[in-house]
């Protein structure tokens, strides 16, 4: 399939798109954008009116935000294997929302030094958890020795919260937990997985 236009820079979350552009087999045309008056002008704002990379054309199709874009490419190259059939796809959507809304949450609040009130009504009104806290739900999904987030299956919620698992872990922004190791370690020497790095460290500025 062709008509695919990636725009992305290879310091952003475009990494986990890339990702799943290579885990798709997608034939695709990558535009870098550079942080500043580039990714802000109006030219691009036209693609992505937050003037934010990733985003992804398909046939005039724009399709923004990481979860969505994984989401989309899943349907879209359905002999990828990478989102489950029509009416099982609960579990699937549960998760990869999850990752896009709370945990993200969570892990920006953190960077940023921003904590929830300990007042539980005033926690009750928020839509997430403390980081810790999320982390034991993560740690409580992969607790009974699964290989992948559904199961026996990889799929797109692999790349994308499996990238958050595993840059949380990088960085130091997602706490520890048994079974973090591992998994991480399963899906980041994937093929498509050192074939997207690769890609991207190669348009690492020197």
């Amino acid at each position: 399939m062709t008509g695919l236009i990636f725009y992305t820079n290879p310091m952003s979350r475009g990494r986990i798109a890339r990702w799943m552009l290579e885990e798709c087999g997608a034939s695709y045309e990558t535009r870098v954008l550079q942080y500043g008056p580039e990714m802000k002008g109006p030219e691009y704002r036209a693609v992505n009116p937050m003037g934010k990379v990733p985003a992804l054309d398909d046939g005039g199709t724009v399709v923004t935000e990481v979860a969505a874009i994984c989401c989309h490419l899943a349907e879209r190259f359905p002999e990828a294997g990478l989102i489950p059939a029509p009416g099982a796809r609960g579990a699937f959507y549960r998760w990869m929302f999850f990752a896009s809304g709370p945990l993200e949450a969570a892990v920006v609040n953190r960077s940023f030094g921003f904590e929830l009130p300990d007042d539980p009504q005033a926690r009750g009104r928020a839509g997430w958890c403390s980081l810790e806290e999320e982390a034991d739900i993560l740690a409580a999904l992969l607790s009974d020795g699964r290989a992948w987030l559904l199961g026996e299956t990889f799929s797109a919620l692999d790349v994308y919260l499996g990238s958050q698992i595993a840059w949380g872990r990088q960085f130091g922004t997602l706490p520890e937990r048994d079974g973090f190791d591992g998994y991480i370690g399963r899906i980041m020497t994937r093929d498509a997985a050192v074939r997207a790095r690769a890609l991207d460290d190669a348009l690492m500025p020197e």
